[in-house]
């Protein structure tokens, strides 16, 4: 179902305009605004380079690495999905994998700026993209499962966007959700990148028990490269760098790919990695 964000009538046409108050959404480049007085950002977000950050997803070993992981937690989990919806899809880089991967699959995006929308828009021929707010969602019970990779610890209200989420999905959909971990790792480069916190295992699950999402599967990543962002974080230079850790040197870039594929390896054994740079978490909607 569709939702109007004027007076919050739900209705499943395939126009946008709400059969009850006639609102509908601006016309963006390609997409939908939900939000448009996000859409340029200025809101203490980072000031992201797409250009630099869009080349390094296809080889740098922890974009790649994430993706892996979440393709094997939507196909794992969520095997019978038809619809997938990413909150916070950036450049589209995780759902342009998913489109090659499970090709029968609806897909849509959001997110809050339209510079990003505009790369997805490009790398993403056929899925619905929406520029939007993540606290304030226009659906109801339309997908089957429910993507957001470091998304809402960029949110102060992140178990408002955790409900909104829930709400958006069909009862006994699922949500995979990824997060930065410890605040002790806190850095620069958090503050630069918007963060708001860097989440404890026990807070973010109290966060999604209490949007009323059931916890089905919750492990650390980028375990086995811990040591070396603990070094990378610590390090002090004259001159703080925010696209220095997508800056690898080529060999070390692929032998980081090593301990990545061994970590999914294990989790998909079985086993909940303790510590680690993120935290997935798989939760479902109740039935």
């Amino acid at each position: 179902m569709k939702r109007c964000l004027r007076c919050d009538a739900t209705f499943a046409s395939g126009d946008w305009t709400c059969p009850s108050c006639g609102g509908r959404p601006s016309e963006g480049p390609g997409y939908l605004l939900f939000a448009p007085e996000l859409a340029g950002g200025g809101f203490g977000d980072a000031d992201y380079a797409f250009e630099a950050i869009e080349a390094a997803e296809a080889r740098h070993f922890w974009f790649v690495a994430r993706r892996r992981l979440v393709l094997w937690a939507l196909g794992r989990y969520f095997g019978g999905a038809r619809s997938v919806l990413e909150v916070g899809c950036g450049t589209g880089f995780v759902l342009e994998g998913i489109q090659r991967a499970r090709p029968g699959l609806l897909l849509a995006g959001t997110d809050v700026l339209g510079a990003s929308l505009g790369r997805a828009a490009r790398r993403l021929p056929g899925v619905d993209l929406f520029q939007m707010d993540g606290r304030r969602i226009p659906f109801r019970e339309e997908f089957d499962a429910l993507l957001a990779l470091d998304v809402i610890e960029h949110i102060d209200e992140d178990e408002d966007a955790l409900t909104e989420m829930r709400n958006a999905l069909r009862p006994g959909g699922g949500l995979v959700l990824t997060v930065p971990q410890h605040p002790w790792l806190w850095s620069e480069l958090d503050a630069w990148s918007g963060h708001k916190r860097r989440y404890r295992r026990s807070e973010l699950v109290a966060r999604l028990e209490g949007a009323g999402l059931r916890l089905e599967r919750m492990t650390s990543f980028a375990a086995l490269v811990l040591p070396l962002l603990v070094l990378a974080r610590r390090r002090r230079t004259k001159q703080f760098d925010p696209l220095a850790e997508v800056r690898l040197h080529g060999m070390v870039n692929a032998l980081l790919r090593v301990p990545s594929a061994l970590e999914r390896g294990l989790i998909a054994a079985g086993v909940s990695l303790p510590a680690g740079g993120s935290l997935l978490a798989v939760a479902r909607r109740p039935a």
